[in-house]
C-alpha cells in the first residue's frame, strides 16, 4: 500500500471540504435588534468537524483497496453509525455527520468485502433487477401486511404515523408519473400541476357544494385527467426537451392562475377550512353535530385525535395500493403494450400501426388521474392548500423519485421514496445540509447507477418458446 498517495489523496479531499465549507458554513447571518440588523456569525468549529470528517472518511475508503482492512472497517463504521446515536453530546451536528458518515462508508465497505459489484454487473437478465422483481414477487404481501398493522406496532408514534403519510403521498405520486415517465417515455417536469388541480378541486366543491370527500375524490381524479388531456394535445409533436420545456411551463401555468385568480382559487392566502373526510359518514371529532355519530362513540372508544391520523394512513395505502395494483394490470393490456412500444421507438410505434397521439393522450391523462386522487387526499389532509405547495421543486422531486428508483420499476419507486422523503426527516437537526446532501446523493446515482437503483425493463409480455423458437426458423 503506497501510504504517501493515500495521506496526499486525503489531504487533497480535505483541502477542496474546507474551501467549500468555509463560505458555506463557516460564516452565517443572523438578525438582530428585532430584525433591525444582522451579524454575521461564524461556525469554524463545525467547518473543523466537517473537514476531519472528510479526511477520515477518505482515508478509509482508501484503505478498503487492500482486502485485509474491509472487514475491520466493516464492523468499525457499522458500530459508529450504530452507536453514536445512543452517546450523549451536546453537539448534535457531530454525532449526525459522525452516523451519515460511518453509514456510507459501511456501506461501501460492505458492497466491497461481499463483492456485490458483481450482482449490478450488467448481463442477459440484469441480477439486480431480477432480484428486484422476486423480491417484489414473494415478498410484497409481507411488506403490505407490516404497512396495514404499521399503526398498531407499539414502537409507533405519531411522528411515524405522520411521517408514513408523507411517504405513501409521493409513494403514489411516483407510481402515477411513472406511467408517464417509466412506462411511456414522455418526459414531464410539470406533474405538480395535476397534483393542484386534484387539490383545489377537491376543496372548491366541497366548500362550494358541501360534498363529502368520498364524492368529490372521483371528480377530482377526473379534472385532473381532463387537464392531463389539455396538457397532450400541444406536446403531441413533441418529444425530449421540447416536451420538458412544454410540460414546465404548464405547470407554472397552473400555478400562476391559482396565485392571481383570487375570486376562484383565494390567491396567495389559498383556502383554509377543507373539510376531513369521515369514516362512513362518521366524523373524528369529540363533540359531533346533533344527530350525527362520532367514530369513536360508534365503537364505544375513548376520543383520541389519532383516530383521524390513523384513519388518514390507511386512506392513502389504499389508494397507493390502488394505484399499484391499477399500473401492474393495465402495463400487460394492449394500451401498457403500446406506451412500452412509445417509449423504446415511436417511429417502430407508428410502422407497427399504434397511434402515438392517443397513447401519449392516455398517458398523460391515466397518470395525471392518480395525481388528482393524491393532491385530493393532501388537501383534506392539511385542511389548507396554497399555491405555494405545488412549485416547480415538486415535480422536481417527484421526477428525482422515479428516476432514482428506476423508471418503470415500481419498487424501486418505493425504496426511492423512502431514500429521498423518509430519511431526510430524521436529519431534522441537519437541514442546512439537507439540499447539500440530496445533491450529492442524486450525483452518484447518476455516476454509479445512471438508469436508478433498479433499471431493470422486464417485457410485460413475453412470447412463448415455442413461438420463439419459430421466429428463430
Amino acid at each position: 500500500m503506497d501510504v504517501r498517495a493515500l495521506l496526499k489523496d486525503a489531504g487533497l479531499a480535505a483541502f477542496v471540504a474546507f474551501m467549500l465549507a468555509l463560505p458555506m458554513i463557516g460564516f452565517q447571518t443572523v438578525d438582530v435588534s428585532g430584525g433591525h440588523g444582522i451579524t454575521v456569525v461564524t461556525r469554524f468549529g463545525d467547518v473543523a468537524i466537517t473537514v476531519a470528517l472528510v479526511l477520515v472518511g477518505r482515508i478509509a475508503l482508501g484503505l478498503l483497496d487492500n482486502t485485509s482492512w474491509r472487514l475491520p472497517i466493516l464492523l468499525v463504521s457499522a458500530a459508529i453509525a450504530i452507536g453514536m446515536p445512543f452517546v450523549k453530546n451536546p453537539y448534535p451536528v457531530i454525532t449526525n455527520l459522525s452516523v451519515m458518515a460511518a453509514a456510507v462508508i459501511a456501506i461501501r465497505a460492505t458492497w466491497l468485502y461481499f463483492g456485490l459489484s458483481a450482482v449490478v454487473e450488467r448481463d442477459e437478465g440484469n441480477r439486480l433487477g431480477d432480484a428486484a422483481a422476486f423480491v417484489g414477487r414473494w415478498f410484497g404481501p409481507v411488506f403490505v401486511i407490516f404497512a396495514v398493522i404499521f399503526p398498531f406496532l407499539p414502537t409507533t408514534s405519531r411522528y411515524l404515523l405522520d411521517l408514513g403519510i408523507l411517504v405513501l403521498t409521493y409513494v403514489m405520486l411516483g407510481w402515477g408519473l411513472n406511467v408517464v415517465v417509466g412506462l411511456a417515455g414522455l418526459l414531464d417536469l410539470g406533474y405538480v400541476a395535476f397534483y393542484a388541480v386534484g387539490a383545489y378541486s377537491y376543496a372548491i366543491i366541497a366548500h362550494e357544494f358541501g360534498w363529502s370527500f368520498w364524492a368529490c375524490l372521483p371528480l377530482a381524479g377526473l379534472f385532473a385527467a381532463f387537464f392531463g388531456v389539455i396538457l397532450g394535445f400541444p406536446v403531441l409533436r413533441l418529444r425530449g426537451d421540447y416536451l420538458a420545456i412544454v410540460t414546465l411551463g404548464f405547470g407554472e401555468i397552473i400555478r400562476i392562475v391559482l396565485l392571481n385568480w383570487s375570486s376562484f382559487s383565494g390567491g396567495p392566502n389559498g383556502i383554509s377550512g377543507v373539510p376531513r373526510p369521515s369514516f362512513l359518514g362518521m366524523p373524528f371529532t369529540a363533540n359531533p353535530p346533533e344527530g350525527t355519530t362520532s367514530f369513536h362513540q360508534f365503537f364505544g372508544l375513548d376520543f383520541s385525535p389519532e383516530h383521524r391520523i390513523v384513519f388518514l394512513y390507511y386512506l392513502i395505502l389504499a389508494l397507493a395500493l390502488v394505484t399499484n395494483s391499477f399500473t401492474l394490470r393495465i402495463r400487460k393490456l394492449p394500451i401498457g403494450r403500446a406506451w412500452e412500444a412509445l417509449r423504446e421507438d415511436e417511429i417502430a410505434c407508428r410502422a407497427l400501426g399504434i397511434n402515438p397521439t392517443n397513447t401519449k393522450l392516455t398517458a398523460f391523462a391515466i397518470g395525471a388521474m392518480f395525481a388528482g386522487f393524491a393532491g385530493a387526499f393532501f388537501a383534506t389532509r392539511q385542511g389548507f392548500i396554497s399555491p405555494e405547495s405545488f412549485a416547480f421543486i415538486e415535480s422536481a422531486v417527484i421526477l428525482a423519485i422515479v428516476v432514482l428508483g428506476g423508471m418503470g420499476s415500481q419498487i424501486g419507486v418505493v425504496l426511492a421514496a423512502v431514500l429521498l422523503i423518509g430519511i431526510p426527516e430524521f436529519f431534522r437537526e441537519l437541514a442546512q445540509y439537507r439540499m447539500l446532501a440530496f445533491g450529492a446523493a442524486m450525483v452518484g446515482i447518476m455516476i454509479w447507477r445512471p438508469r436508478g437503483l433498479l433499471a431493470h425493463r422486464d417485457p410485460s409480455i413475453r412470447l412463448p418458446e415455442a413461438a420463439k423458437a419459430g421466429a428463430d426458423d
